[in-house]
């Protein structure tokens, strides 16, 4: 992404807020978070990720393919797309270079495609080509294990939710998806220009711009579809501070942001100085000021400066799609597009702790509070182990 230097345009569109259900301090106490799958070594998500990825290169194919594998492992109810696109980039002497999109959907059974309104979670995969060995852990491996990790979460509570809608699915209206995007060829080869950057988000945007659904369908296009688009990008750093961007989904962020506070009160956030693990280790009990990574709920309206960063959402923003932006500001300084940013340096318990927050905020978004099974979830986990 390119840092905070000019501003874009934002379209004025209408934020579409849900009326969803607040999930129960019970839900986010039971949450399960990653464990050893995150561990930087040998962790199942997020360990085949944190090596350099740079897009059109064998080891960005294996990243994709891990996310694959992922999928058709462990949900297969998920439908999978690839969106494949070329481009030259200043470094390919006139080659065009690939660059593959994974689109992955969990719409309500029985539901046409068009009819459909998604929460799209999204995160590059691609990392940059210099400095050479450049692994990109909080840009972006750890945003797409959160995504994993979250869509593992949620998905048996999709089918249960859906499978007691059964009967009345194909009458509800304003039927709710969730879709991941994993997108390819964020970075810049060389120095970041409205050519060389976003190269996939780019090519995905225009061309959902003119795929039409059938005719009478609710959504006129893939674009059309996502309700809100949810972009993750430099997270797993300790203390960031994530502002609110954008004025028509300032709804969303105070949603995000009451998550936070909930879980921080619950004493379920692992880098807050009152966690009780953290607060063991203290001579001195008294709790401490603690500080939001979304700090902006009370943001007054005259605030907001929009997409001065441009990241993958630029090309949906342009076309009129609703963006909540998770990206500090700063950026963490002596980690960003430093050789500094591998594994070693990610803030586990940050990590951690967005991971919570990100299923939390799709738990709510889709309506599943009172649909997850967190023992059989728990059992699940320990058989696989066991394998």
């Amino acid at each position: 992404m390119k840092p905070p230097l000019q501003l874009l345009s934002l379209a004025a569109v209408l934020a579409r807020g849900w009326a969803y259900k607040t999930v129960s301090d019970d839900t986010l106490r039971h949450i399960p978070g990653p464990g050893d799958d995150f561990d930087i070594h040998k962790g199942a998500l997020l360990a085949p990720i944190l090596r350099p990825r740079v897009s059109g290169t064998e080891n960005n194919t294996l990243v994709l393919r891990h996310f694959i594998d992922f999928f058709k492992t462990n949900l297969p109810e998920w439908r999978l797309e690839l969106h494949n696109s070329t481009s030259t980039t200043p470094t390919s002497h006139g080659k065009e270079i690939p660059f593959v999109n994974l689109i992955a959907t969990r719409d309500p059974p029985g539901t046409n495609v068009g009819d459909v309104g998604r929460l799209a979670m999204v995160a590059h995969y691609d990392s940059k080509l210099t400095p050479k060995g450049f692994i990109g852990a909080i840009d972006s491996a750890a945003p797409c294990a959160m995504l994993m990790h979250m869509a593992r979460t949620v998905d048996a509570a999709l089918t249960k939710m859906w499978e007691a809608q059964k009967d009345n699915l194909n009458d509800l209206e304003g039927a709710k998806g969730v879709q991941i995007l994993l997108l390819d060829g964020e970075e810049a080869f060389v120095s970041w220009t409205a050519t060389d950057s976003l190269y996939g988000s780019r090519a995905l945007a225009s061309d959902w711009e003119h795929s039409y659904h059938p005719a009478m369908s609710t959504y006129r296009t893939p674009l059309d579809s996502i309700d809100l688009f949810v972009l993750l990008d430099l997270l797993g750093s300790a203390h960031p501070t994530v502002p609110s961007y954008f004025k028509t989904t300032h709804w969303a962020y105070k949603h995000m942001a009451t998550i936070e506070e909930r879980l921080r009160k619950l004493g379920l956030f692992k880098s807050s100085p009152n966690h009780p693990n953290r607060m063991a280790k203290r001579k001195n009990k008294k709790p401490r000021e603690e500080k939001q990574f979304l700090f902006e709920k009370d943001k007054k309206n005259s605030a907001f400066i929009g997409g001065f960063v441009e990241d993958d959402h630029v090309p949906f923003m342009k076309r009129g799609v609703d963006i909540l932006h998770l990206i500090p500001n700063p950026f963490p300084v002596g980690i960003w597009h430093e050789m500094a940013d591998d594994g070693e340096h990610l803030d586990m318990d940050t990590v951690d702790d967005w991971t919570l927050l990100v299923t939390a905020f799709v738990a709510e978004w889709m309506d599943l509070e009172g649909f997850f099974d967190f023992k059989a979830q728990k059992r699940k986990a320990e058989e696989k182990t066991e394998l």
